[in-house]
């Protein structure tokens, strides 16, 4: 998927039924610039990788887009 970095497996697992579309939700926040997106399956928001960045450094709260994550 383009530039944007993958979940950590941790966070998502490639073999969730929803995963690629949101991969693809994700993706589309990213490159419009938006901090967050709507999950398609829960509908709850979820933040992008670029807002993780943003911010500088990991919360602790197990967030989905973290680029913090230990491999």
């Amino acid at each position: 998927m383009s530039d944007v970095p993958a979940p950590h497996i941790t966070r998502l697992s490639p073999s969730r039924a929803d995963y690629d579309a949101i991969l693809h939700a994700h993706q589309r926040a990213v490159v419009s610039g938006s901090p967050t997106y709507r999950d398609p399956s829960t509908g709850l928001v979820v933040l992008t990788v670029s807002t993780h960045l943003e911010r500088g450094e990991c919360c602790g709260s197990g967030c989905r887009h973290c680029p913090f994550v230990e491999s």
